[in-house]
């Protein structure tokens, strides 16, 4: 029961990834801009549970113009069970209308999950998924809003369900900006987040935090997260 309740919080957290540049840690939702021509960026963060944690590493490139591929993965803990689990992850994304500031964007992002710990071999538990990000960007980037909608097919489960993610991010003065988001998918209650982001160097280097917690979930379903994104 332990393993099914942590492979699906798991399974929603993923799906709904985000890998950009820019929307970046800490949303989960994705945003309409990819990481930059020619370059690559780093994704790292320590998300704790009652009872557990996870480590993430999701490092993307731009191999072209307008193309990303997101390679990387994230080892789960609970100290209370002695139970591991691993995921890992590869995500391909591109867009059809990039960001521009007091306009919108829109593409297309689609990726695979893999549980390798859970079922070793060829069948793999894993999971395929699609989504299209879209942002729109109001008073000259003060307030950037992220929509998500897409479909994921649930290997364990072998049913096909849809994935929603709404998430904005504020300038707060100075270096930092605040985060508030909604995702998940129709099987169950979404989540929800709030968090800052600080610039310690701009367009480089990032800190982040946020608190969490599933819609209506007990205690077992929140989480803290701190988190650090790097683009050389």
């Amino acid at each position: 029961m332990m393993k099914l309740i942590l492979t699906s919080c798991s399974l929603v957290l993923l799906l709904c990834l985000s890998h950009s540049a820019h929307a970046a840690r800490p949303l989960v939702t994705d945003d309409a801009r990819l990481t930059n021509a020619h370059s690559c960026q780093l994704e790292s963060w320590v998300r704790a549970y009652e009872g557990g944690r996870e480590m993430w590493a999701l490092p993307a490139c731009n191999f072209g113009e307008n193309f990303e591929v997101t390679l990387g993965g994230g080892v789960y803990r609970n100290q209370d069970e002695n139970y591991r689990t691993e995921d890992w992850i590869v995500q391909f994304k591109t867009l059809f209308k990039p960001l521009e500031t007091n306009g919108w964007g829109w593409g297309l992002a689609a990726g695979h999950v893999k549980h390798t710990d859970i079922q070793p071999g060829p069948n793999q538990l894993g999971n395929t998924y699609f989504y299209v990000p879209v942002s729109f960007s109001l008073r000259d980037d003060d307030v950037i809003v992220h929509l998500n909608m897409g479909m994921l097919r649930d290997k364990q489960a072998s049913e096909l369900k849809a994935s929603m993610g709404l998430g904005a991010e504020f300038k707060l003065g100075g270096p930092f900006k605040g985060i508030a988001e909604v995702f998940g998918d129709n099987s169950q209650n979404p989540f929800y987040q709030l968090g800052v982001r600080y610039s310690l160097v701009p367009e480089v280097f990032q800190v982040d935090g946020t608190l969490g917690q599933q819609v209506n979930g007990d205690s077992e379903s929140r989480w803290l997260s701190i988190g650090l994104r790097w683009t050389p």
